[in-house]
């Protein structure tokens, strides 16, 4: 059987056993769609439509693929709660059935033509797993505090409330009114902050700027305020490692000093995420879609192949015997995400059965 058809066709019949409950005629049609979009974009490596389209093998002609990805993009009908979430909650669930803690990422990149994609990841295994996203026009840059929140609140609903949680971010997000809306949700929350912000400190007002930081020491400063609307009382940490050009500035609800540092050396695993779906993987950038709301539901199928190859690469990671056929047992240089797609190409030369899964072991 042709390669691509066996890929189509995993994909499709998995895709249909994993969704929970029966579908419409409709929805089972742009199931479809999202499946041989999977497909090409996994097979190409590339999201431009027409070399996602040239990898289907059925008998209808290349523009009439290309209209029926761009028809589906452009339907309102088509979103993230239908045809992305119930493929995810399985995920979030053994995840957090088996983790004691929940970490998640927020950060922004530009996706297609002068639009920017703000993402919320669960971190794992050094990879950030995408879980939702807003696409907005304009490049990379800081956006209104009150998108940051709406998304927040979205993904707020996937998690149950005994779930400890742990959010990431950088400077971008440090916003009082999304602190006080993780704070409210009962979750724990690290994120950079700038070197100009407000401190009030029993009665005194300065910039953590004028601190006067040395490389190599850190400063940790509890029950404080920030910004002029003295909002509080939060713990701030100036911190300058040995080694760095310039040092950094904390804001976290968390008690301990040591602990909001450990945490926020993993928001840095989010840029995997992007760099995945990008340069070193799908070629996100180069998909000339240029309508944020295209772009929100063509992410679905690039998140659900992403997902597909870092399950695929979990599994051969496990399997000493499999990784030495195309890759050193003793040391592995590969991500999880180049690991899959490698295996992947493995099973189709050897023409053995492909193995799908979007729900990851602890």
């Amino acid at each position: 059987m042709n390669r691509n058809r066996r890929i189509y066709r995993c994909i499709m019949s998995n895709l249909r056993q994993l969704y929970p409950k029966r579908l419409t005629g409709r929805q089972v049609r742009h199931l479809n769609t999202l499946t041989a979009m999977m497909s090409g974009i996994v097979q190409s490596q590339a999201c431009h439509l027409e070399k996602i389209a040239r990898k289907l093998t059925d008998k209808t002609q290349v523009e009439s693929r290309i209209k029926r990805f761009t028809r589906f993009n452009q339907n309102q009908q088509v979103d993230a709660e239908t045809y992305y979430i119930p493929f995810l909650e399985p995920l979030i669930a053994a995840l957090v059935n088996s983790s004691g803690s929940i970490t998640l990422a927020m950060d922004g990149s530009e996706t297609g033509c002068g639009c920017t994609t703000l993402m919320v990841s669960l971190i794992y295994k050094k990879r950030a797993l995408p879980i939702a996203w807003q696409t907005v026009v304009g490049n990379k840059g800081h956006l209104p505090e009150e998108t940051h929140v709406a998304l927040f609140k979205r993904v707020q609903k996937l998690f149950p409330k005994s779930c400890h949680l742990v959010f990431l971010g950088d400077g971008e997000f440090d916003g009082i009114n999304l602190q006080a809306a993780i704070k409210d949700a009962g979750w724990e929350y690290v994120c950079r902050t700038a070197c100009n912000r407000i401190i009030t400190d029993g009665g005194d007002e300065f910039a953590l700027s004028e601190i006067g930081l040395v490389e190599g020491e850190r400063i940790d400063m509890p029950d404080v305020q920030i910004t002029r609307k003295q909002y509080g009382p939060v713990l701030v940490i100036a911190w300058w490692c040995a080694g760095y050009v310039d040092p950094i500035y904390l804001v976290t609800n968390m008690a301990c000093v040591d602990e909001a540092c450990h945490w926020y050396r993993r928001r840095f695993l989010i840029e995997t995420f992007f760099s995945d779906q990008k340069s070193r993987g799908f070629n996100l950038q180069r998909s000339h879609l240029r309508n944020p709301d295209r772009i929100d539901r063509f992410l679905m199928a690039t998140c659900l192949a992403y997902i597909w190859m870092i399950y695929l690469g979990v599994k051969v990671h496990k399997n000493k015997a499999e990784l030495r056929m195309f890759h050193r047992a003793n040391r592995c240089d590969l991500s999880l995400f180049q690991l899959g797609l490698r295996y992947l190409e493995y099973l189709l030369n050897q023409e053995r059965p492909l193995p799908f899964g979007l729900t990851l072991p602890a």
